[in-house]
């Protein structure tokens, strides 16, 4: 990567005392910018002209702002989308746009915020976005962190008005538009945009705020879901990937893994929806493997767990365990075909109408079951299972479900009674993923069942008669995984299919 600081040529003090008239001052460790340059930079440019285009989720996202506008009468909304983070020194994460702020605009510009201001006759938004810093400005050039020249065009007051069918402001008529509105409640989502918390006053109803936009992204739009089934066809395609590439990563690690699939994330969509785990062998036993340093073996079960993120940042959360080698062994077959007994329970389990944690309880009763069958656990599954019990989580210790969106685990922020104490509804995606964990060291279990884990995961759409699960087209059971893999070898394709 390029240092981002300007090359410009340090002022020659000794001949002539620059003033304001002949140079600017590009900040602090920069060095100053002849005036001639400026000028020379910012003149004789050749108009651009834009495609005209609205984002596809236009029209949705100005029913959700109606909708929670609705919400909040007589009160301004203010939703800013973040900033920039730092990663080191003078070099930035890749900008992702706040939940949100995206949920409600489709915007994808930094720092940008949106603000509805309800009344009696309905609400009204204004997205407030940085004017382009684009070949009529030195920020052009001069500035290495949003400046066009380094890091492309974006979406100014005028443009993102067109695109994303919303009235537009600039940025730095924010905090004097909201002086406008005193006498007025403003409700905020913070902790996104440190100099929004500053200009607004805490409110009670910030709280409800944040709740209400995480219930009303339960329910998925149309919209939404086809943007979640196109990032699961993604995800398929870098399971697929993997399956190619896994003779090539025997014998050197798990990164192998992870790179090939994140490869097809970027490709494809925006990124990973969440840091890939790749785990083979007995890493497999540890939740959330993000380190991925491990060797893969044959012999090894691989623990796939990843998903695409699409460019409209829907992203998918889908897990296989395939046998490295291509074949099961017989103590890991006993151990998966549990696992994928106890998700099918769950999966039979999604309906709507029934409790958020029904396809928890029905794999779980599973579980319990094939771990007494296997002698693992000592008492009977139902006193194994009680609460005040709870011995079959040495094994299995997380939840089954979680909502699915936006986020990997979407609509966190939904009070408990419409979320894990709520009704599954028509419209919910949620995963089903049960999984069994032996530790390498566990002698409560069999030697030939230590150091395996399993783990296998959907995603699922609750629809109006029962469910759909929209990543069916990955194989679930023992003979389905090793059909494909071999299939996928056979082809005799060794590219990726990119």
């Amino acid at each position: 990567m390029n240092d981002n600081t300007p090359a410009f040529p340090e002022p020659d003090v000794s001949a002539e005392n620059p003033t304001s008239e002949h140079w600017i001052w590009a900040g602090e460790h920069r060095p100053a910018i002849p005036r001639a340059l400026v000028e020379h930079m910012t003149s004789n440019w050749g108009e651009i002209v834009a495609i005209p285009e609205v984002h596809p989720a236009a029209t949705y996202c100005a029913a959700r702002r109606t909708r929670i506008g609705a919400a909040f009468t007589d009160e301004t909304i203010v939703i800013p989308t973040g900033n920039y983070k730092v990663r080191a020194n003078d070099t930035d994460y890749r900008f992702r746009a706040g939940t949100d702020f995206f949920y409600l605009t489709g915007c994808d510009e930094p720092d940008a915020v949106l603000v509805i201001t309800t009344g009696e006759s309905g609400s009204h938004s204004t997205l407030y976005v940085a004017h382009r810093r684009d070949q009529k400005t030195h920020e052009f050039f001069s500035d290495a962190r949003y400046g066009e020249l380094w890091v492309g065009p974006r979406r100014g007051v005028t443009e993102a008005a067109s695109y994303y069918e919303i009235d537009t402001a600039p940025l730095e008529n924010l905090e004097k538009d909201l002086v406008t509105r005193q006498g007025t409640e403003i409700v905020c989502v913070r902790g996104f945009d440190a100099y929004v918390d500053s200009i607004i006053e805490v409110n009670d109803d910030d709280e409800r705020l944040v709740t209400e936009l995480s219930e009303f992204r339960l329910v998925k739009d149309h919209f939404e879901i086809t943007q979640l089934q196109l990032a699961i066809d993604y995800t398929v395609k870098g399971f697929e990937d993997v399956v190619r590439a896994l003779p090539a990563a025997e014998g050197r690690g798990e990164r192998v893994i992870e790179g090939i699939f994140n490869l097809r994330a970027r490709v494809e969509g925006n990124d990973v929806g969440y840091d890939t785990i790749a785990a083979s062998g007995s890493d497999a036993t540890v939740l959330h493997w993000t380190r991925n340093t491990g060797e893969v073996r044959r012999g090894d079960l691989l623990l796939l767990d990843a998903g695409v993120e699409c460019h409209n940042l829907y992203t998918a959360d889908v897990t296989r365990t395939m046998p490295i080698n291509g074949k099961f062994s017989a103590p890991q077959r006993a151990v998966y075909e549990l696992v994928l007994a106890a998700q099918q329970a769950g999966i039979d389990a999604v309906k709507p109408g029934v409790e958020f944690k029904a396809p928890h309880e029905a794999a779980m009763k599973v579980l319990a079951q094939g771990l007494y069958d296997l002698g693992i656990l000592k008492e009977e599954p139902d006193v194994a299972l009680r609460s005040d019990r709870q011995l079959h989580r040495r094994y299995t210790l997380h939840g089954t479900s979680h909502m699915l969106g936006l986020d990997v685990h979407d609509c966190a922020n939904a009070r408990d009674e419409m979320y894990r104490d709520g009704e599954l509804h028509e419209g919910y995606v949620l995963t089903v993923e049960p999984g069994l964990y032996f530790q390498a060291n566990d002698l409560t279990v069999p030697e030939e069942y230590r150091g395996i884990g399993v783990r296998i995961e959907d995603d699922v759409l609750v629809t109006a008669t029962g469910s759909r699960n929209l990543s069916a087209a990955l194989p679930r059971s023992v003979d389905a995984i090793e059909a494909w893999m071999a299939e996928l070898w056979n082809s005799g394709s060794t590219n990726l299919g990119l």
